[in-house]
């Protein structure tokens, strides 16, 4: 079983537009809603990749409720905690040249008591081969070690975690233990203080050394360059793959769906590697935040090149 949470869930609105304007009058081409945050993009990829998740963490508002409603038309289980406030709508603007803008609102204060209704939950939900899936930011109220603190205890229920934070909140849950990661680039270059674009080459190194303090499988996303995998008696590298993007908003996400689909599917090695790359590089083709097809990602599969180091 999979267990997706999202602390910080959202409203996705992507709009189009020519050419940003700042300062200016701009007109929009086209507009996509979207019920958002990562773990919730996490659950509709998992869900046309034909795996199930239950979607938790905080909602509150219309646009709780219309997130809700989202998830339930998808088909997609979801047991929140409800706050007061309402949850935050983050707005995406994708120019046709390919930059994209982000206007991120803060979302609601969550208590203290809220924060241990989650906690209680995912306690519940703790067992063997439950998979949780921490993802993005935290709220307004929430503690930096609150990834930690789920990781701790969710282990000492035999469950494991998948990881996708950046920052403070990445480097705290670490010390923790984390079963697999899926930092990017520039979060891994962050992390080890590389104030300069590192090699593939010291990316792995990072990424060995992180396998030997326990973690099971790290996943470092390259952007249009490709991924590295890294984890026992294995090193893989794939080149990006060359497609009609529409805007890399969303494969961060669809990359750690496809690998809690693989670990939840026991699908061997290089299977899971190949669906993470065509899963990620799908993303990037669609609207907004929706996922890419299952008919998408099997055609893309056939393109992956694999580029085993050990």
């Amino acid at each position: 079983m999979i267990v997706t949470v999202t602390m910080n869930p959202a409203i996705d609105k992507t709009v189009d537009v020519p050419r940003l304007e700042c300062g200016g009058l701009n007109r929009i081409s086209h507009v996509e809603y979207d019920a958002g945050g990562k773990g919730i993009n996490v659950s509709k990829t998992i869900k046309e990749l034909g795996g199930k998740s239950i979607a938790t963490g905080f909602l509150g508002g219309n646009a709780g409720r219309t997130i809700q409603s989202v998830l339930e038309d998808w088909g997609i289980e979801n047991d929140f905690v409800w706050v007061d406030g309402e949850t935050r709508t983050n707005t995406k603007v994708v120019e046709q040249r390919g930059g994209v803008t982000e206007l991120n609102e803060p979302g609601p204060i969550i208590t203290a008591k809220q924060m241990q209704q989650l906690y209680e939950k995912l306690e519940g939900y703790a067992a063997e081969d439950v998979l949780f899936v921490l993802a993005g930011s935290i709220p307004s109220g929430v503690d930096k070690h609150c990834y930690r603190k789920i990781v701790e205890m969710v282990h000492g229920k035999g469950a494991k975690i998948l990881l996708d934070a950046d920052g403070e909140l990445f480097k705290v849950a670490l010390d923790a233990g984390p079963d697999i990661i899926k930092p990017n680039r520039v979060e891994l270059e962050e992390y080890a203080q590389f104030d300069y674009h590192a090699s593939e080459e010291e990316l792995a190194q990072i990424a060995v050394k992180l396998h030997e303090k326990g973690i099971e499988t790290i996943a470092i996303s390259m952007g249009g360059e490709g991924a590295l995998f890294v984890g026992k008696d294995y090193e893989i590298f794939c080149p990006g793959l060359r497609v009609e993007a529409h805007s890399t908003v969303g494969a961060g996400d669809a990359m750690v769906a496809a690998l809690a689909y693989g670990v939840d599917g026991k699908l061997g090695i290089e299977e899971m590697v190949r669906t993470c790359i065509a899963t990620s590089a799908g993303a990037v083709t669609t609207i907004g935040t929706k996922p890419p097809t299952r008919e998408v990602i099997d055609g893309l599969k056939e393109k992956v090149i694999m580029e085993r180091h050990r």
